[in-house]
């Protein structure tokens, strides 16, 4: 059975002592889950509050984001051998903010994935549809061709080196929601598209559901078959409702 994990990203929210308390309230809070994983996504100014806090600790420290390059002239962006340096295990690639607000390409995202298990980290690839794109129909061609795109640049054996995150773009912030059996849906589809090239990858593959995943629905969420945990936005800047959906992580573990 794969182990849940549920990670936060925090997005560009937080002070410096928010981030402190934050932390701190997980790490106390998440010391008796132990058949989930828990993972937290600062931004990057408050990486090294969390090395110092999460170190040692079961709980993993992660990145929103990373440079496609090793480094050099590349003003404002941050390497996956930076963030390795401070304790990073996972590192977000591909979030649908970065596609949208940041012109971010499948190519883009395929190097970031490269780069960073090159750097012995972790990515979570983040794969989604559009509003318009799910009123078309074309649902599983966008995720397909996302999903494809790293295959093509990175060989299928990459994803035996990631998690993977399906972000309905279209439930986001629109009023409307993913049922869980839309998610469960999704979810099988990316299974049997890595399960096509490689059956052992595709059964251990874990995937992630990222469309507002809180308290009151993770249950029914994670009591799916293939859904294997949470990318969690919002709900993860509260340190009592980030540890509930963790605890419902725990529990549908058995």
């Amino acid at each position: 059975m794969r182990q849940p994990l549920i990670a936060g990203n925090w997005k560009m929210n937080g002070t410096r002592s928010g981030a402190e308390s934050l932390i701190e309230g997980v790490l106390n809070g998440a010391k008796g889950l132990v058949k989930t994983e828990v993972a937290v996504c600062p931004p990057f100014p408050f990486l090294a509050i969390g090395e110092r806090l999460l170190g040692g600790s079961p709980v993993r420290l992660g990145a929103q984001n990373v440079c496609t390059e090793a480094g050099g002239a590349y003003t404002g962006e941050v390497s996956a051998a930076m963030l390795g340096e401070f304790g990073c295990h996972y590192v977000i690639c591909g979030h649908s903010e970065r596609r949208e607000y940041y012109g971010e390409t499948d190519e883009i995202v395929a190097k970031k994935l490269a780069i960073v298990i090159e750097n012995g980290m972790r990515p979570i690839l983040c794969v989604g549809e559009t509003l318009e794109q799910r009123e078309q129909g074309e649902t599983e061609a966008v995720i397909a061709r996302q999903i494809d795109a790293i295959i093509d640049q990175n060989g299928i054996a990459s994803f035996a080196s990631l998690e993977i995150a399906y972000e309905p773009v279209w439930a986001i912030g629109t009023g409307k929601t993913a049922t869980p059996e839309q998610a469960q849906e999704v979810h099988n589809f990316i299974r049997r598209r890595i399960d096509g090239h490689d059956q052992a990858i595709g059964a251990k593959v874990r995937i992630l559901y990222g469309g507002s995943m809180k308290p009151g629905n993770a249950g029914e969420l994670l009591a799916q078959a293939d859904i294997d945990g949470g990318l969690i936005g919002g709900a993860s800047l509260a340190a009592e409702d980030f540890l509930a959906i963790c605890q419902a992580g725990n529990a549908a573990a058995g």
